[in-house]
């Protein structure tokens, strides 16, 4: 599965990786984390994704291997080394590798048409092909798949190249995020979707209905093939942070078979930044509580201002984060939330993507942000940074300032 020089390569990387993650400071992160999530942590976090700017961190050019699994592993592990090279947030370097176990997922059955920019990265808009409420049957609900010998062809020729490095780690599926109005703006539109809630209210329920059932039957399968692994580590939780927690899993837990309540789950509707808080309680939100239900620990929202709609997210089954996007008002959410929820702010990430990075600009946003959530249980994420103009620093000053920051502000 791997072709000649890859693995000595890719235990070169490996062993950079190991002597990474044995230095005291990961222990220290992982118990903060931990802290943290329990509503115990002295200060806020700091984690920093750079989502589309990792193409200018690890471009295709600084890839050596051409084999499907060693280009698969040398990128999980650059990972790992660019982030202690450039991102020295609070996020631990661990000592392990992950394989994925192969499931194929059929969802809806239907490819959402869009139209693509010339431009790399460019904006692009829906293509609507739902047009009346009966196109919507072409829609079939997910089916999964698990394909348990190329799983463990690929487990043990991971584990046979790297496994007296670092440790494998078998993983099935960590990521519970459910996107039910981004599948229906995915087939509808956006602008029609705005329409529908006024025109088409019934197609609307029926839809989101739909798709609640549909999810509801996926993760019925998944339990049954025995696929859901833990996420109470490094694993990226949808709403934002990393899920070390001493919560999870539940009492009752079986290693042989995780459960539903043994792991994080999070929902979204930024679709819905500018839908009043009753039509989002009547359709969207009512039917993500259903959707979240089952789950040991959540979170709730995106890039929306959540600020107006806290009274139907705070009755989310077990909810523990609550996005702060950028344009929200975090001094709307400190007196409601108070220790009792963490404030997941997104500050502004446009500033890596300027000409010039303003430091002064940035941290006069972070401090003034920080000082607003005092009394709170506040993490820092910079996200959606997709593009940093090809100069990896910026995120190494963004996190020192976060840091300084926390320093001036946080009492």
């Amino acid at each position: 599965m791997f072709l000649k020089g890859e693995v000595q390569y890719l235990r070169g990387l490996a062993n950079k990786v190991l002597l990474i993650s044995k230095m005291p400071d990961q222990n220290k992160k992982r118990k903060k984390w931990a802290k943290h999530n329990a509503l115990m942590g002295k200060e806020p976090m700091v984690f920093v994704y750079p989502d589309g700017a990792w193409d200018e961190l690890l471009p295709g050019s600084a890839f050596q291997c051409k084999s499907e699994l060693g280009r698969s592993l040398e990128h999980q592990l650059l990972l790992k080394l660019i982030r202690n090279d450039y991102i020295p947030d609070d996020v631990p370097i661990e000592s392990n590798i992950k394989i994925n176990k192969v499931i194929h997922n059929s969802m809806w059955g239907v490819q959402p048409m869009v139209t693509k920019p010339a431009e790399q990265r460019g904006a692009w808009h829906h293509d609507p092909i739902m047009e009346e409420p009966s196109d919507w049957k072409q829609l079939k609900q997910p089916e999964v798949e698990y394909d348990d010998v190329k799983t463990k062809r690929i487990y043990e020729a991971a584990g046979d190249a790297l496994g007296d490095i670092l440790e494998p780690k078998l993983v099935g599926v960590t990521n519970f995020s459910f996107h039910m109005m981004h599948w229906y703006c995915d087939y509808r539109g956006l602008n029609n979707m705005m329409m529908d809630l006024i025109d088409e209210p019934n197609m609307v329920h029926d839809t989101i209905h739909f798709f609640t059932e549909g999810v509801k039957s996926m993760l019925k399968q998944y339990e049954d093939l025995n696929l859901i692994s833990l996420n109470n580590d490094d694993t990226f939780f949808y709403t934002g942070g990393l899920g070390y927690t001493d919560e999870l899993p539940a009492a009752g837990f079986n290693p042989d078979r995780v459960r539903l309540c043994d792991v994080w789950a999070a929902a979204e509707a930024q679709e819905f930044s500018s839908i009043s808080p009753a039509m989002h309680e009547e359709f969207i939100l009512s039917y993500e509580r259903e959707v979240l239900k089952p789950f040991g620990l959540t979170g709730y929202g995106c890039c929306d201002d959540l600020s107006k709609k806290l009274d139907g997210v705070l009755k989310i089954n077990n909810i523990r984060r609550i996005a702060v996007c950028p344009w929200a008002d975090i001094s709307e959410f400190t007196p409601r939330l108070g220790k009792n929820y963490i404030m997941t702010w997104k500050p502004q990430p446009a500033y890596l993507a300027h000409d010039v990075f303003d430091e002064q600009s940035v941290y006069e946003e972070l401090k003034t942000g920080i000082t607003k959530a005092r009394g709170g249980v506040l993490e820092l994420i910079l996200r959606d940074t997709h593009t940093c103009r090809h100069d990896p620093n910026r995120f190494m000053k963004w996190i020192q300032l976060a840091y300084r920051a926390i320093q001036e502000a946080w009492v």
